[in-house]
């Protein structure tokens, strides 16, 4: 060991290092020992700073004050040719050494310095953040075993571009009072909507007007969704078999438009965080630039569109659920049907996020559920929920029934998010109930 690890705070600061239960390497313990030294040399500027970390590490306490480090320019921080976000790479090294990912990881509600407050210092307190809990295991859906022509008939199913595409959509704000949002967390949880419902007469069933097909869902009298009965035919007493859950590679799948086109490639999404922004670097795995794309149909209405961009938003993926955050300083218009499920609004209904503020706008659990329920209905009522599974959400400008354009293919820049862990389990489960018998005729 070096002279500078003959420093007693540094000896210090190395025993109250948590050793893996998994065992660290020779490597690892010589990387975490810099880790530490270059720690103390930003803290030993202020001597107070070091007290307080020392303090925190020997009493665990929630309460103590922050210990903060400057924010880098990329929000990292390289010791010895590895870089990391500095808060993840002290409460690994102090208090879970069995972290994997920064996402894990969310600050403490007396935490001011908490690293996604986006201040210019971060805390590296490891007491200051606690683990975000391992999402609950998905029960498998019990399903009915493939009967093929014994099934009974069923009208054919309308395809997923008329899903996608069809209503009118009613519309919803946030508040002017932004105190009643929880701000840069996207991770919290809240019993009841924090958005106030605009009043619209078209927020009704007429929404899914143009869902003409009879096995299309409806809205009862509270505008949640519905699905009718197989003409009492039930599955309740057939052979079942479970269908499980299972994370796929890639989370969501993100796809760019211009009014009704499609511009450049689909994005896959592997890491845990994707930010969707108008600028113009190379895309990388957590980061899809739409400033790069180009399209030579290109209108004015969007060519200004993306000059306003900017940041744009950011998608979590954590805990079995998925939230959306306005990042630019102009607002997003998000339709998620599972958010409007949650909530009793109208199943197309856009909700607007202004600047700073995030929407939960998937939960695995509540999807689990409507399988659950929805299997006893039949193959096309499981069809159904293809549109829980698909979020659109359009910069600047919005569509709706409170907007001069109607549909979302008539706003100048949009995405659409797949989340493909549900759809594959959706796809297994319809494999395993088996293809409805639908007549051939030249519009199959």
């Amino acid at each position: 060991m070096n002279t500078f690890f003959s420093n007693p705070v540094v000896r210090r600061f190395q025993n109250w290092r948590k050793s893996s239960e998994l065992g660290a390497n020779e490597n690892e313990e010589k990387w975490s020992e810099k880790a530490i030294k270059s720690l103390v040399k930003k803290l030993t500027k202020n001597g107070q700073a070091l007290n307080d970390l020392e303090k925190a590490l020997a009493t665990k306490d929630r309460n103590s004050k922050c210990v903060t480090v400057p924010r880098s320019s990329d929000g990292r921080l390289q010791v010895s040719q590895r870089k990391g976000l500095p808060h993840f790479i002290y409460c690994r090294i102090f208090r879970y050494p069995d972290l994997t990912s920064p996402h894990q990881l969310r600050s403490t509600e007396t935490c001011s310095n908490g690293y996604n407050s986006r201040k210019e210092a971060v805390c590296i307190n490891p007491y200051h953040y606690d683990r975000v809990p391992a999402p609950a295991a998905l029960p498998p859906i019990m399903v009915p075993r493939n009967q093929g022509e014994s099934l009974p008939p069923h009208s054919e199913l309308p395809s997923l571009d008329d899903l996608a595409m069809g209503g009118i959509p009613a519309n919803t704000d946030l508040p002017a009072d932004l105190d009643q949002l929880d701000l840069f967390s996207p991770f919290s949880d809240t019993s009841s909507p924090p958005f106030s419902h605009a009043s619209d007469e078209n927020d009704t069933a007429e929404s899914w007007s143009e869902f003409s097909d009879s096995s299309a869902p409806t809205l009862n009298g509270n505008n949640m969704i519905i699905t009718p009965v197989n003409n009492g035919f039930s599955y309740e007493n057939m052979d079942t078999e479970p269908v499980s859950y299972s994370e796929p590679a890639f989370w969501c799948s993100i796809s760019y438009y211009e009014l009704n086109v499609r511009v450049g490639e689909t994005f896959h999404a592997s890491q845990p965080q994707v930010f969707v922004d108008g600028f113009t670097d190379p895309s990388n795995s957590e980061r899809f630039c739409l400033g790069l794309l180009s399209n030579v149909n290109r209108n004015i209405a969007a060519e200004m569109t993306r000059r306003h961009i900017g940041k744009g938003i950011r998608l979590y993926y954590l805990g079995g659920e998925v939230m959306v955050e306005s990042l630019g300083e102009e607002a997003v218009f998000v339709q998620s049907p599972n958010c409007n499920q949650r909530y009793g609004w109208a199943a197309s209904t856009v909700c607007k996020v202004p600047p700073g503020c995030n929407l939960k706008i998937f939960n695995n659990q509540e999807f689990a559920a409507m399988l659950a329920a929805q299997v006893h209905q039949g193959f096309e009522a499981v069809y159904q929920l293809t549109q829980m599974c698909t979020i659109r959400i359009s910069f600047v400008k919005g569509w709706g029934a409170d907007y001069r354009r109607q549909t979302v293919t008539s706003t100048p820049c949009w995405v659409e998010v797949y989340l493909n862990g549900p759809l594959q389990w959706l796809d297994k489960v319809l494999i395993q109930m088996g293809s409805p018998r639908i007549p051939c005729s030249s519009m199959s």
